[in-house]
């Protein structure tokens, strides 16, 4: 056991004691080199690196030596030692000693490191310990015959109460204990403010000093930091905020003492230039008593140092572990808590591995050497120690450390991926093995590995430093920091795609006439660079004004969300206007585009619009500028413009029924086309139209939010004739698309009319007249055919859900039934070689065929459509299968058992009867036909309430117009009504059913019923 003598005398020993910014490390250095060789320790590595730097600017770096328990530099014949505290030499002959921030020694943790140095580490000329002035009573109690010299601060430290974050003044130091505190603060500053450095302790060495020379440079202007920066750090700090008041010392989370605040807040203000202090976040302000201590520096004394006996005795491990626990023997000192190596080898001497190989005093020795490596990785104390007991265990056995264990372990350190915490981590367990290769006889190849581990060490620090700032610090704010320091004019200019440049640095964008920050600030500095923006954009401003108001329409779009958009970027909007068709333009752009110019820009967009309403629904434009439309086809016009292009008949049919022949004839050359459920303009009947036509409903009702906006238009521009209804829609967009709405479905408006060109023969067919169309049962009733599936691109399910959305109503017959009626009004072999199928059956297939067939059925031109329209129903008509002759008596399943056919169904236009009967009763056969009355009332439909309403049906039952053709058959119109019966006879009543004599209009020859008349003509001859 050796055993060193207490040194308990001050002579030759000066304290120079003080708060900070009291210049006692300058003074310290310029007492060093003014002697022939000193040491000097530091708290810190990083201060150590700091004062380092600063003797060989003075010296030279052949002169200097830099000596941490993870780093060494060593020139031969180096006449100054800088180190850190645990690093300085136990004895020297160097002329001058000084040890700085001695006020650690009453410190839980490491305190005994600096007791022990104070106490015994002298110079042979000259022995200098600084700190502060608290120190003062303990020092001269423990070394009589100190010299004691106290320094006044160089500026005042004053209190600024408390403060927000984001309202901090520049050049500010935020305090927190904790890293995810100090991430938190500095993420909320870089996204108010800009950016921040950040200073931890568990930052390597070298990240530390980057991201100090980061604020330092005034790259950015706040620093977030642990109280690491109260240990002498020199930084150009005014003013010191504490966000937190709490801290674990290694033992206990415990509130700050006045002195140790104090020493935090000292670091506002250099030089000559006072700083201030205070606090923000959840941290309440602190009390007047504090306030006056801090700012007066008057603090309790310390009254005891942390002390470990250095007398160690190595005879066994219980040897040595009662040597560390020797109590002291001179007053003022106090016994230490287990610091770091000595819970490691508290945990060691508990394995059994360990003991059987402690044999002897050198191995004793060599495991408390081994005790000595710092636990960089914040690890538990059992974690630490099993790495330990590795290392310790390759000493003993090999005389060194096994460097191909070491290699694996650098090896998954040395990768610079990774976020904040992955690199952090890594760093930490570099600095382990860089502290293994610099302790002496622990490598085979020392050198190599502190190379290494310096270079991996410096590489993570690095791109820890990169992350940090990539993370916290918005790098265009450096620049134009400085230059509003300065006052500096700012230079801006603008891309060719609208980034707004100052300083060459992006700050914001510049989207038609509106210039948008891109920093999230709103202080003054974040005013400044708009102002400097703005200048730059109030010329670019009057040039693009001068683009837009000569550029041609191909430049302008207006899309979907009422926005129109001048070479993709956003200058204007429309809304809602006392008519339809003329939206009101609002322009979208700042106040520095000036009065004329922003007049011709408007005009220009108003032009556009105007110009794109027009082309786009031209047949609707042209209509509402009608002036040669009077009476009554004016009105309709107006309600045509009014509803978007579309009306349903039943709400106009008083006026249609009283519109004469020239009447329709004037307005039906604008494109109009009078259907048998619409009034409407089948050119409209397309995407862009549809999509228009949406926008400019929505604009007047408030409808762009409402659900189902613009999501039918697709449906429309695929082809699709009818589609499954979606019950949350706003149920207009289905009639703005070019749908009506019939419950569960909603079918397209020409092809419902197409679908009434199929079924007005049907009805009209009178029994014993030959031949029979497809489809056409008994004069009054019908049944579904190929052909209506296949323009409605439906399966029978589908059709039979159409049908009653279109207010009509189904007898159900059975199959035997049907096929005897039908071969008594075809005879009975043409009925019987009919009867081999099921009713108007239609695959999946055949729906999916006819869909993509109605696809192409785009009405360009309503008369030439129309006519061609009709063509096809009477070819349709004259040739193929009567589909409701396809049924059997019986099916045969595939096992050969005979099954029910599937009855007919047989659909007629609805009664009052029909919407009175609950559950829709149908008929078995013609039980019932002759009581039945199927004249005008035709039953409710599922969709836009009632198909046919009272003025629907209006049009008697013998009245023909256009060409001499029934509108919409003469049964539709009838049964568009709910509430008036017929004025003739009876329907039902057969061949022999009494007629009212019809009175024949004048026919329009432009009408295309007329035309298809005349062609049939020509046919027969």
């Amino acid at each position: 056991m050796s055993v060193h003598p207490m040194i308990l005398s001050g002579r030759g020993v000066t304290a120079v004691l003080g708060p900070t910014n009291t210049g006692k490390t300058h003074y310290a250095i310029e007492r060093m080199i003014a002697h022939d060789s000193g040491v000097i320790g530091l708290p810190l590595r990083l201060l150590a690196r700091e004062v380092y730097t600063r003797l060989v600017e003075r010296v030279g770096h052949h002169n200097v030596a830099l000596i941490t328990g993870e780093e060494k530099i060593t020139p031969h014949r180096a006449r100054y030692s800088v180190c850190t505290v645990e690093a300085m030499p136990r004895e020297t002959t160097a002329s001058f000693v000084a040890i700085d921030e001695v006020q650690l020694a009453g410190d839980l943790e490491r305190g005994h490191i600096f007791t022990d140095r104070i106490l015994h580490l002298r110079g042979r000329g000259e022995t200098l310990l600084l700190g502060a002035g608290t120190m003062r009573p303990i020092l001269e109690q423990l070394l009589p015959g100190i010299t004691v010299v106290e320094r006044p601060r160089m500026s005042q430290l004053l209190y600024a109460g408390s403060k927000k974050i984001t309202r901090l003044p520049h050049r500010t130091a935020i305090v927190a204990f904790s890293a995810d505190e100090v991430y938190a603060i500095a993420e909320l500053i870089r996204r108010q403010r800009g950016g921040a450095a950040v200073v931890l302790g568990a930052l390597s060495p070298r990240t530390r000093n980057a991201q100090v020379a980061l604020y330092q440079e005034g790259d950015v202007e706040y620093l977030v930091a642990t109280d690491a920066i109260g240990m002498g750090l020199n930084l150009d700090v005014d003013h010191v905020a504490f966000a937190q008041d709490r801290k674990f010392d290694g033992y206990q989370f415990r509130n700050l003492n006045p002195a140790e605040l104090a020493q935090i807040a000292g670091r506002a203000g250099r030089h000559l230039r006072d700083g201030t202090f205070g606090v923000t976040g959840r941290v309440d302000p602190f009390d007047n008593e504090l306030v006056h201590r801090i700012e007066a520096h008057e603090f309790d004394p310390v009254k005891v140092l942390q002390w470990r006996s250095k007398a160690f005795d190595y005879a066994s491990i219980a040897a040595l572990k009662k040597s560390l626990e020797a109590a002291p023997t001179v007053p003022g000192l106090a016994r230490a808590l287990p610091a770091v190596d000595q819970q490691a080898f508290e945990h060691l001497a508990r394995y059994p591995e360990v003991v059987d190989i402690t044999t002897n005093a050198e191995r004793v020795e060599k495991l408390w050497e081994a005790c000595a490596l710092p636990d960089y990785r914040r690890i538990t104390p059992a974690q630490h120690a099993d790495l330990i007991s590795t290392i310790y265990a390759d000493l003993v056995r090999r005389g060194t450390v096994n460097e191909d264990f070491m290699a694996e372990q650098v090896r998954r350190a040395d990768h610079t991926d990774g976020e904040i915490d992955t690199l952090s981590a890594r760093i930490a367990q570099i600095r382990t093995w860089t502290y293994v290769s610099n302790r002496p006889g622990w490598l085979a190849d020392p050198t190599h590995w502190q190379e290494k581990t310096r270079e991996i060490e410096d590489r993570l620090s690095d791109a820890l430093h990169e992350r940090l700032t990539k993370r916290f610090v918005d790098r265009r704010t450096s620049v134009l920091m400085k230059r509003l320091r300065e006052n500096a004019m700012l230079e801006a200019e603008i891309s060719v795609n609208g980034d707004v440049f100052v300083e060459g640095h992006h700050v914001g964008q510049l989207t038609g006439f509106r210039f948008t920050l891109a920093t999230g600030g709103d202080g003054p500095d974040a005013k400044a660079v708009q102002g400097a923006a703005q200048k730059a954009l109030a010329l670019e401003f009057e040039a693009r004004a001068a683009r837009l108001h000569a550029s041609g329409n191909n430049d302008l779009a207006l899309s979907s969300d009422g926005l129109v958009r001048w070479l993709g970027d956003p200058v204007a909007r429309l809304t809602a206007s006392d008519h339809v068709m003329r939206p009101r333009v609002i322009l979208l752009a700042d106040d520095q585009l000036q009065a004329n110019a922003r007049e011709h820009v408007l005009a220009r967009i108003e032009r556009f619009v105007n110009h794109h309403i027009g082309t786009v629904l031209k047949p609707l434009d042209d209509i509402s500028r009608a002036e040669d439309l009077e009476g009554l086809a004016k009105g309709l016009a107006f309600q045509l413009v009014e509803n978007l292009g579309v009306l349903f008949r039943r709400d106009v049919a008083d006026d249609v029924k009283s519109l004469d022949q020239d009447g329709r004839a004037s307005i039906r050359k604008y494109g109009v086309r009078f259907g048998a459920y619409h009034i409407f303009l089948p050119a409209l009947l397309k995407p862009a139209p549809a999509e228009l036509i949406t926008l400019l409903w929505a604009l007047k009702n408030d409808g762009l939010d409402k659900p189902g906006y613009g999501d039918l238009i697709p449906m429309l521009a695929a082809g699709r004739t009818s589609v499954v209804t979606d019950p949350s829609f706003e149920r207009t967009f289905y009639k703005l698309a070019g749908f009506r709405f019939l419950g569960k479905r909603a079918v397209r408006i020409d092809i419902l009319e197409r679908l009434a060109d199929l079924i007005r023969p049907l009805l009209q067919w009178k029994p014993g007249t030959q031949p029979r169309p497809e489809g056409a049962y008994d004069g009054r009733r019908f049944t579904a055919t190929t052909s209506m599936l296949s323009i409605l691109g439906a399966t029978p399910d589908d059709m039979e859900e159409i049908l009653k959305g279109l207010g009509y109503r189904a007898d159900s017959v059975k199959a035997e039934e049907a096929q005897a009626f039908l071969m008594g009004q075809d005879g009975g072999a043409a009925a019987a070689a009919a009867a081999s199928e099921p009713v108007a059956a239609v695959d999946d297939a055949d729906a999916g065929d006819s869909a993509a067939e109605a696809e192409t059925a785009v009405v360009e031109a309503p008369a030439a459509e129309a006519e061609k329209a009709e063509a096809d129903v009477a070819v349709a008509a004259d040739g193929g299968q009567p589909a409701e002759a396809q049924v059997t008596e019986t099916q045969v399943t595939e096992t050969g058992e005979p099954v029910e056919a599937k009855p007919v169904l047989l659909w007629r236009p609805g009664t009052r009867q029909d919407n009175q009967r609950q559950g829709g009763g149908r008929h078995e056969g013609d039980q019932r036909r002759g009581g039945q009355r199927h004249g005008r009332g035709q039953g409710q439909g599922q969709g836009e309430g009632r198909e046919g309403g009272r003025k629907g049906g209006q049009q008697a039952r013998g009245k023909r117009h256009d060409g001499g053709k029934p509108e919409g058959g003469p049964r539709q119109d009838r049964g568009e009504r709910h509430d008036r019966h017929d004025r003739g006879g009876k329907p039902g009543q057969g061949k022999f059913e009494a007629r009212p004599p019809r009175r024949e209009k004048p026919v329009d020859p432009d009408s295309p019923f007329a035309k298809l008349a005349a062609l049939k003509e020509q046919m027969k001859k």
